[in-house]
């Protein structure tokens, strides 16, 4: 409240006024926030107290965004359900009975329901797209290095992207004009400053470019839910016009489904290095990533790194032709929030815990920009998310169509009395 008030005496005053002047923003709670409690979800870090502002953060407060607090996650981040033993679990807005998802739920959730403006998150498999189809919201997992990810442990991190939410397309694209651009503290490849985002993502929006898109129902070759499937294809074709082409397409990228998990084993070695000797202070998810990672041979590695690059040209092909991608986000919708991850997919039993979310982390791997965008509601009121991908540093391109599906398809915000 001080640095409202500040902001309006600010503004009596006649001063420049930045991208996200007095708006509030809630920051994931594995992101420091100086002089805020950072928890990382971990009993480990249950009191921690950050001594400086991560990179992001300092350019939110610098384009006028104001800090309302920190936003709940899963331990370290990993999983896609939002819960920890040190604040529980989030619900989701839209049934509280359900998964606001993860590993960005608590952003997601104080989008839907009114907290916060903006939400910013990380997404190494998913952890900004799904809890955004999850409540209804708008997520971007940028290209990596369009926002520059520091401090980090791991910085030459290739797999995780930095990036945000919020509750229309047009709001996520002023805040990436205002975290993106290059930073000598990361050593990621960079692009110049998204400077112009907002319009581009307007003109885009008003339908004034020829595109030629193209749909794809199950990418992971894992299944998806039937009313889950039905929404986004609906979604996905009422872009056609006359200006606008929509394909569906089989684009089969399972075979980099195993790749994904190694080098996410991998990762988490690397991520959570100084934690090796504290493996059974953490909880189960966690340790057990760890752990994987910990077995990991050259060999599968090797292999690995093989389908990423065969993958990387697979998507490559696909972008000479098209301009972007649409296929459902979540293969299934919000499941209970006591649940750790669904058992199944339209009743297929997964091969591992986070199989469900296949459908996004294979685009992690990539590499490529992907958004997730509200494409409508299931038969039981729930939201779907529509993913949309597109090529390198093509957020314009991604955030522009999420924009012309939420203008087509509005699905409002839920009902906050009922709870």
């Amino acid at each position: 409240m001080d640095e409202a008030r500040d902001a309006e005496t600010s503004l009596a005053r006649g001063d420049p006024t930045g991208l996200l002047f007095g708006l509030p923003v809630g920051i994931k709670d594995v992101t420091p926030v100086a002089g805020m409690r950072t928890t990382y979800g971990s009993p480990l870090f249950a009191d921690h107290i950050a001594e400086a502002d991560a990179l992001v953060v300092r350019r939110l407060k610098r384009a006028g965004a104001i800090v309302l607090g920190k936003t709940n996650t899963p331990e370290f981040a990993a999983g896609a359900n939002t819960f920890n033993p040190v604040f529980g679990p989030t619900r989701n807005p839209w049934d509280p009975a359900l998964s606001a998802g993860g590993s960005t739920g608590g952003g997601a959730a104080a989008l839907a329901s009114g907290m916060v403006a903006l939400a910013e998150g990380t997404d190494l498999g998913g952890s900004l797209r799904v809890p955004a189809a999850f409540c209804g919201v708008v997520g971007l997992r940028p290209s990596i290095g369009f926002v520059p990810t520091y401090p980090s442990q791991h910085q030459w991190d290739t797999l995780q992207s930095t990036g945000g939410m919020a509750r229309t397309a047009e709001d996520l694209a002023l805040m990436m004009e205002a975290v993106s651009g290059p930073s000598e503290r990361t050593p990621i490849n960079q692009p110049d400053s998204a400077t112009g985002l907002l319009d581009a993502v307007s003109r885009m929006a008003a339908g004034s470019a020829e595109l030629r898109l193209a749909y794809c129902p199950d990418i992971a070759a894992i299944g998806v839910d039937a009313a889950v499937e039905e929404t986004c294809r609906a979604a996905a074709f009422e872009l056609g016009d006359e200006r606008v082409s929509v394909d569906e397409v089989e684009l089969d990228l399972s075979f980099a489904r195993e790749a994904f998990l190694t080098l996410r084993g991998s990762w988490m070695v690397a991520h959570h290095h100084a934690l090796l000797d504290r493996l059974d202070l953490l909880g189960e998810n966690l340790a057990g990533n760890i752990r994987a990672g910990l077995e990991l041979s050259p060999e599968r590695l090797g292999a690995a790194e093989r389908a990423r690059s065969r993958l990387w040209e697979r998507m490559g092909e696909f972008f000479e032709r098209f301009d972007a991608l649409l296929t459902p986000c979540a293969a299934v919708p919000p499941f209970p929030v006591e649940e750790n991850y669904p058992g199944t997919i339209g009743g297929r039993e997964m091969a591992s815990y986070i199989d469900w979310i296949a459908p996004t982390f294979l685009l992690s791997l990539s590499g490529h920009p992907a958004a997730s965008v509200p494409a409508g509601l299931d038969p039981e009121g729930l939201p779907v998310g529509l993913q949309i991908a597109a090529r390198p540093f093509g957020e314009a391109t991604a955030l522009g169509l999420a924009a012309r599906v939420q203008a087509r398809r509005p699905i409002g915000l839920p009902d906050l009395t009922r709870i």
